[in-house]
């Protein structure tokens, strides 16, 4: 029994293990995408050419100086340029903040994804495991039912002192009310007040009364 408690308890890891591998694929798949889709922003950035205010106005001042244009035709051409430039980082900004929000639904959408292949995976193995374990543990207090009962019976008869029922609270409704025959009336009421204060279990408290008249 306990081999077969170790048996789902290893299966159960196993297919833990499998699974939060599929979630850690999904994430580094996604950050992959991600990077492909800042590398197309950051060539963007590259194709483009900033430059400062302040390093126009020296080019166009350089070429007022020599003749090559008027004042007015540098301050025009200057105050256009920068008009441009500052809607052109406008644009770069806006298909960021895009990229951006699409790398993080895409992301948040496979990491969903792959928590819910794990709970769907894992789950089947819990449960066997669950099982299992709960077969190992009827069987465990089955075995030591009928020893018990007699360590109680004997334990009476010598006059020690203690619980009417020995491990009371492990014990399932049939098992209790099997050890009741033996027990007197004031044990009885022990055991009453002790039910009443924990499962409280109709069946065993029925079988009490009767016995109690």
């Amino acid at each position: 029994m306990a081999q077969t408690k170790s048996t789902a308890k290893r299966k159960a890891g196993t297919g833990s293990t499998r699974a939060k591998s599929r979630q850690s694929t999904a994430r580094r798949t996604a950050a992959s995408r991600t990077d492909k889709s800042v590398e197309a922003y950051r060539d963007a950035l590259e194709k483009s050419l900033t430059l400062s205010r302040e390093r126009l106005q020296e080019v166009f001042d350089d070429a007022v100086r020599r003749g090559r244009m008027t004042r007015g035709d540098a301050n025009e051409l200057v105050s256009n340029l920068v008009t441009r430039g500052r809607r052109q980082t406008e644009d770069l900004l806006k298909d960021l903040e895009k990229l951006l929000d699409q790398a993080r639904a895409e992301v948040d959408t496979r990491v969903d994804q792959a928590r819910k292949e794990v709970e769907t995976r894992v789950a089947p193995a819990r449960k066997r495991a669950a099982a299992s374990a709960g077969r190992v543990g009827r069987a465990a207090r089955g075995a030591a039912d009928r020893p018990l009962a007699e360590a109680d019976r004997l334990r009476r008869r010598a006059g020690i002192p203690g619980a009417p029922i020995s491990g009371y609270e492990q014990l399932t409704a049939a098992q209790v009310k099997s050890r009741l025959r033996d027990l007197k009336k004031s044990e009885l009421r022990k055991v009453r007040t002790q039910e009443k204060r924990g499962k409280a279990r109709k069946s065993v408290l029925d079988d009490i009364e009767k016995r109690l008249k």
